[in-house]
């Protein structure tokens, strides 16, 4: 049997500063999930920031997965997660005076 896969962007070109979080994705179908994030433009020193994995019900109350995604000098950085629920997201906060333009990817495998 062939498991079926899926790559959503959930962000294209977006600049990020401050206090980040991705648009939400529902993937309650999936049994894993990897984050890509890709920097098109950085300005500052973002790496060794946090981005954590959060989970939610319903797509609006959000907690900790507990899986962070830490950025660093390459161009694409990814984190793996399972055992989620409905829903994924990424949140976190830049450094003060940095800022980021990136593409964020979830690829989803049955």
């Amino acid at each position: 049997m062939i498991r079926q896969s899926y790559t959503a962007i959930v962000e294209r070109n977006r600049r990020f500063e401050g206090a980040l979080e991705t648009e939400p994705y529902e993937c309650g179908w999936a049994s894993e999930a990897i984050f890509y994030v890709r920097k098109l433009d950085v300005e500052g020193s973002i790496a060794g920031t946090a981005l954590d994995v959060q989970v939610s019900p319903d797509g609006m109350h959000w907690c900790d997965e507990g899986t962070t995604l830490t950025l660093t000098d390459k161009e694409v950085d990814f984190c793996k997660v399972t055992h989620f629920g409905n829903w994924l997201r990424l949140s976190g906060t830049l450094p003060v005076g940095t800022w980021l333009i990136g593409i964020v990817a979830l690829c989803l495998k049955e």
